[in-house]
């Protein structure tokens, strides 16, 4: 099965711009994260998805593969979509966030092992939330996960909610999972997802993944125990350790 993974990375960010060329420890973040992905072996190719002239023109530089896109995609998703369909020769795309500088190949190698079975549409990674501050904070979000380890909902709050006992107390009555923002797509699936509308579900939570379930779409889902660090502003550079 030929997997191929994707980093989506623009330039523009409202909240750090220039955000995939900053340095961290030596290396640009781009780079970090493509040399994390080419050290898994179930991706069959690695490329970033650009469109901006200077990070295709850095990734070049230090030996990676880059493509450039249009500049008018609304997520990393439909950039995803655009490359994947310039690249037929791949049954399974995989997402890679471009902010995540130490992403473990075994994240994504756990996420690619999902479509060993034939019958997954989309696959994303949760991880068990044990800290309460991280439960109530809308900026991580959460995951309903069924018995058949598909994501029933993903919301911004912290779902479910446990009746009659205090919100600090929720972590000891339920098993809260949070959301790994790395997805996969089977690649006939990603390019129909970028063709639905915008769903209510996504405008009220400001997820795109519930216009995929809003329609029917399952999303399987893979707990990791490993921990995942992006880089949404300046600040969060303090946060990491090289």
């Amino acid at each position: 099965m030929n997997i191929l993974g994707i980093i989506p990375a623009r330039y523009a960010s409202s909240r750090f711009p220039g955000k995939p060329l900053v340095d961290i420890g030596g290396k640009t973040m781009i780079q970090r994260v493509y040399e994390q992905a080419k050290k898994c072996d179930h991706l069959t190719e690695v490329i970033v998805a650009t469109d901006d002239d200077r990070i295709y023109k850095h990734v070049t530089d230090f030996g990676g593969v880059a493509v450039m896109t249009r500049s008018d995609h609304q997520s990393g998703t439909d950039r995803c979509a655009e490359v994947a369909a310039a690249h037929p020769q791949h049954h399974v795309v995989i997402n890679i966030q471009g902010d995540e500088p130490y992403i473990d190949p075994e994240q994504i190698a756990k996420l690619a092992t999902c479509f060993n079975s034939p019958d997954v549409q989309i696959a994303t990674l949760v991880k068990r939330i044990k800290d309460e501050q991280e439960l109530h904070n809308p900026n991580t979000p959460k995951v309903i996960v069924t018995k058949q380890s598909e994501a029933a909902y993903f919301s911004r709050s912290a779902i479910p909610h446990i009746r009659n006992e205090e919100p600090q107390n929720w972590l000891e009555f339920y098993p809260y999972f949070k959301h790994i923002g790395i997805y996969g797509y089977r690649a006939d699936v990603l390019q129909e997802i970028t063709r639905l509308p915008i769903s209510g579900l996504e405008k009220a939570e400001a997820l795109e993944q519930l216009r995929w379930i809003e329609n029917g779409y399952r999303i399987k889902v893979a707990e990791t125990e490993l921990e995942t660090y992006a880089v949404d502003t300046p600040e969060d550079l303090l946060n990491l350790k090289f």
